[in-house]
């Protein structure tokens, strides 16, 4: 039985305390960003630069992210499987940037990959883009049209990074939607994936909505 380490919550707060570090020390920034013509020789920067980010702006958009999506996928799938999933996205955004951009600091593509599982595993799940409510498979869609976009309009964003983790996320979705059974919210009982009304359900009981 696996129980909910919350590993969320320790990944946000990571970031927070790297992101008070690289105020500080503008060192740490110059050590552990990934600069692409040196991913190779120094290969721990793929992961280092995950815990890294540009600015106030920055580290605030992505720690709502992890914290919106990844508790909800954390829940359901269990803590063990949302780091293999946050991590995997990661590195592999990573990998992707250093044939796109010269330098690379941020979580997005690991929350990517969270926000694409969430889609393969609950792809009715209402979430606000551009301040339109949309289910989580439309959101996806469109988060993918606007990185595609950005290869157009250049904006400083790792959009490359950003589908990559993207396609992790789903791969990884399709993977344990495959399983057809999987352990959800830590709580070691064997479940199906959830339809809308037993997330509704589950979401009730589980993240206090409705309660006062």
């Amino acid at each position: 039985m696996e129980q909910n380490r919350h590993y969320t919550l320790w990944l946000t707060g990571v970031i927070a305390a790297v992101f008070a570090l690289q105020t500080f020390f503008p060192a740490v920034t110059a050590n552990f960003q990934l600069v692409s013509a040196y991913a190779w020789s120094r290969p721990w920067t793929l992961l280092t630069s995950i815990f890294l980010h540009a600015n106030v702006a920055h580290i605030l958009f992505n720690g709502l992210g992890l914290m919106i999506f990844g508790s909800i996928l954390e829940q359901i799938i269990g803590s063990k499987r949302f780091l293999a999933v946050f991590f995997t996205a990661g590195l592999l955004s990573s990998i992707a940037s250093t044939f796109f951009y010269n330098a690379v600091v941020g979580a997005s593509g690991a929350i990517f990959g969270v926000m694409g599982a969430l889609t393969v595993l609950q792809p009715t799940l209402t979430v606000w883009v551009y301040y339109i409510p949309m289910p989580m498979y439309v959101a996806a869609f469109v988060w993918a049209i606007s990185d595609l976009f950005g290869f157009i309009v250049p904006t400083g964003i790792a959009n490359a990074g950003h589908l990559a983790g993207l396609a992790t996320g789903l791969a990884a979705g399709f993977m344990m939607r495959g399983m057809k059974r999987f352990t959800a919210g830590g709580s070691g009982k064997r479940m199906s994936i959830l339809t809308a009304e037993e997330f509704d359900k589950w979401e009730k009981e589980n993240m206090g909505k409705g309660k006062t």
